[in-house]
């Protein structure tokens, strides 16, 4: 006899807002321990020694402090700003029709999706989310859009792994991984639609390193 499956609820899943959360250890006991971590308490000296106490315990199981964590998720936060941004301009620089307009939308809403959630984590670990920076974008014509959706996309993914042997945390590197999917299948279905190999490195994804993914969107962020 076979073994019954079972749907999981939509809201534990890695790509919903509550998901991505609970992988991040902010929706139950871990919450407390990597906000604490993050934040402190300085109220009184009981509070500090279970503030003290917890960062402790927090480290041994991520392997590390949470501060190095939120600096990693605000970089992705900027990326992901940049990212939705530019989708919201491509949309209404009225350049695209149909299916291709329907798959615009549907890429700037997983983007903002991306900036709702790591906004709120980092939020919940006690941590200041980055401002959203004010960007420029050359919108000329529909086929250099998209081949600068597929720039952007792949760069975005490339991110995302690059600073993944950073992450101490492992529910947040999972949580990390499950947006870095995304951005890879964003990237896939532009290079396969622009007429390119939809993983132009091959079997094995190529990382980018911080100041590098940083000094190639510059161009798109005004001073």
């Amino acid at each position: 006899m076979s073994t019954p499956t079972t749907t999981p609820d939509a809201t534990e899943r890695p790509d919903s807002r509550r998901g991505f959360l609970r992988l991040a250890g902010v929706g139950a006991a871990g919450s407390a321990a990597l906000f604490l971590t993050a934040c402190g308490d300085d109220d009184d000296s009981s509070s500090g020694a279970a503030a003290g106490t917890t960062a402790s315990t927090t480290e041994k199981s991520s392997g590390g402090s949470a501060e190095g964590d939120l600096k990693i998720l605000n970089y992705a936060l900027t990326l992901e700003f940049l990212e939705a941004d530019f989708y919201k301009k491509a949309i209404d620089a009225d350049l695209f029709k149909g299916a291709e307009l329907d798959l615009v939308k549907k890429f700037g809403e997983s983007e903002q999706a991306h900036v709702d959630v790591l906004t709120d984590t980092i939020k919940k670990l006690g941590g200041t989310p980055v401002t959203a920076p004010e960007t420029t974008f050359p919108l000329e014509d529909r086929k250099s859009v998209l081949e600068l959706a597929a720039t952007v996309e792949n760069l975005g993914a490339a991110a995302y792994l690059g600073k993944a042997g950073e992450i101490m945390n492992p529910d947040i590197l999972a949580a990390a991984l499950s947006i870095h999917s995304v951005e890879a299948r964003h990237a896939g279905a532009l290079n396969h639609l622009l007429g390119k190999k939809p993983t132009p490195d091959g079997a094995f994804a190529k990382p980018a390193d911080e100041a590098t993914v940083l000094e190639a969107v510059k161009p798109f962020i005004v001073s």
